[in-house]
Formats: C-alpha cells, structure tokens, sequence
C-alpha cells in the first residue's frame, strides 16, 4: 500500500510489516517508538488482511492504552485504499491536527471510485453477483468490470459495457495482474473523461480481495493537494467531548467516542 510520493511534500509511508508473525514486545518496540517520534500514529489497513492482524493491532492499542493511535480500515478495495493512505500522507504535511487528518480519511473515500476487470467472478464476495454472471464466467476469454466503491456495480465486458463513473475531474491508476487487457485505458478511461492515467504494481492482497489473480485493478482519485486541503478544510470542525481533539464528523477516530445526543436534538426528533 505504500505508493510513491505524489509531490515533493509526500511524508513516507511507514509499513508495519507481518504484524501477525513477529514477536509482539518487538511490535510494541516499533510502534512506541513511532509514537514517540511522531505523536500520533493513523494505521490504515484492508478489510482483507488476516484476522491475526486485526487483532495485533488492537492488542497493540490496548497494551499501549493510547488514544494516539487510529485503526482506519475503510471498505475499499487494496488499490483504493494504497490511494487514500496515499492522500493523508499528502495532507500530513499541511498545518491540520492529528484529529482533522485521522477524519479526513471517511471524507476523502467518498471521492474515490475503486473497481477491476476481472477474468471470472466465481470467488468474488464482496460485490454482487448474479447466478447468469457466475454461469458466464465460466466461459473462456469472458471478462468481467466491477465497480466496488462508491456503489457496487457489474458489466460483461462487450462494444457497449460501460460502467458508472466520477462527476468531477480525476486521475486514474491501474495495477496489472495476470489479466491481458486494455480495455480500462482506452474504453473506461476516455469515457470517466479522466485527466491522466498512470500505472502502479499491484497490491499483495488483491487477487485475495477480488478472489483472483487475473485482473487489473483501477482506481480514480483526486491528485491535488491544494483540492485536498480545501475539501477537508471546508467541513466544520468540532471537538471530541472525551479526549479533547479537534475532528470532523460525529465519531473521533482516535477514541471511538461519538457525539453526544442533546436534549434539544431529542426534542428535534
């Protein structure tokens, strides 16, 4: 999930590698350390990662009894997700709080468009699929694009196959696995109207995620800092009632506590 930096401002990504297999007193070392140096910790992981992960990572949070690290582990598929840790690591260099840059990472998933072309969808579970989608997979040389965020959507790929996307201005980065196609650069790309194209290795966990190894991912995202800053700074910010940082939305990441509910909302019910 660690792309290249974006721009000179770029922070480095640090990669907490197989979590789940090392010593925990040296995880605890590593993270600690971090925490030392950099005060706060956002980690941001993949819903298709191991359960012995999810849980090393809660361990280590409990251990440290720290409200300074945030467990961020949106529903996007791998690619989406290596552009959205991409995008805090950008925003990490501007003037936000730890707070407002942990919340940013809900805000900035919802201008992301995520999806694959895929050579069979009879593994695929985490976008839906129809029983004649499961029969055509099953035919040599079918090809299937599926959109998985924002909303879920599944063509076979034909003269006409198309697929719903972005509004607004994006760039578009594309992973190659076993899957030979150029469909998404010159079909999907010019009618998304994306601004650029560029090509990225694709991430350890996708042929898990997509349940198979011959696709090509893709993802669209919006390249600008300067964009980025002002879509986060536009949103009003607020204060989390337990551990006193500076958020947007109604849940601190950091602590989990929501808004609380006042009475005059109540009587507004």
């Amino acid at each position: 999930m660690a792309l290249p930096a974006q721009d000179d401002r770029t922070l480095p990504a640090v990669v907490l590698a197989e979590l789940d297999r090392r010593p925990l007193d040296e995880v605890l070392s590593e993270v600690q350390a971090l925490l030392d140096q950099h005060g706060h910790l956002i980690v941001v992981s993949s819903q298709a990662v191991s359960e012995g992960v999810r849980r090393r990572l809660h361990t280590v949070r409990s251990i440290l009894e720290s409200d300074r690290i945030a467990l961020f582990q949106p529903d996007l598929p791998p690619l989406g997700l290596a552009v959205l840790a991409r995008q805090l690591r950008q925003l990490a260099s501007c003037d936000l709080t730890p707070g407002v840059l942990a919340s940013a990472g809900r805000l900035l998933t919802h201008y992301i468009h995520a999806g694959a072309l895929l050579g069979s969808v009879t593994k695929l579970d985490r976008v839906p699929v129809g029983l004649r989608a499961h029969a055509k997979s099953w035919v040599p040389g079918t090809q299937f694009a599926v959109l998985a965020h924002p909303e879920p959507q599944l063509v076979r790929i034909g003269p006409d196959a198309t697929l719903n996307g972005p509004e607004f201005g994006t760039w578009m980065l594309v992973a190659k696995g076993q899957l030979q196609s150029e469909w998404i650069g010159t079909a999907l790309a010019p009618a998304w109207n994306v601004l650029g194209l560029r090509e990225a290795t694709l991430p350890a966990e996708s042929a898990s995620w997509w349940g198979t190894g011959r696709l090509v991912e893709f993802c669209t995202f919006l390249p600008d800092l300067s964009v980025l800053y002002q879509l986060v700074t536009s949103v009003r910010q607020s204060v989390c009632h337990w551990c006193g940082i500076d958020v947007i939305g109604d849940r601190c990441v950091f602590c989990s506590a929501t808004a609380p509910v006042h009475e005059n909302q109540i009587q507004a019910r």
